[in-house]
């Protein structure tokens, strides 16, 4: 819990940050005369004005993401579940040597190999999924 009410704080503190610089933004374009419009709605308005830099990925980058690597499935009816037993195979939809998927928060981000490096297991990416095809896995 701890973990979480630290998340909670930080996004607290993000949101009255934003709140505050949004505010200043507002105040500063006012005091200084200029006629065109500012745009009052927040975020989205500093996302909109093409003239300010990018945006500050530095708030994101700590923030947890649990990678899971997916060997394969098998769909089977629950009589079958339970008879199973220690030592008992089960067939995946997987051929051997086909990529397995990466996931980020059971989001698709890649397919890869599984490597061996001093007795513990990892991936090698060998495909990095495109963004369209993430967005289309998420619809």
């Amino acid at each position: 819990m701890d973990k979480q009410d630290e998340l909670r704080r930080q996004r607290q503190n993000l949101k009255e940050e934003m709140e505050a610089a949004d505010r200043a933004g507002i105040q500063h374009a006012g005091e200084a005369g200029r006629k065109r419009q500012v745009e009052v709605d927040g975020p989205a308005a500093r996302l909109r004005d093409r003239n300010s830099p990018g945006p500050d990925l530095s708030m994101v980058m700590d923030i947890p993401v649990r990678l899971t690597l997916e060997v394969g499935g098998s769909d089977m009816p629950i009589r079958d579940l339970l008879q199973l037993h220690q030592g008992a195979i089960v067939e995946l939809d997987r051929m051997a040597g086909e990529p397995l998927d990466v996931m980020a928060n059971g989001t698709l981000i890649a397919r890869g190999e599984v490597v061996v490096i001093e007795d513990k297991l990892g991936i090698r990416l060998t495909e990095v999924v495109s963004q369209a095809e993430r967005l289309q896995s998420l619809r």
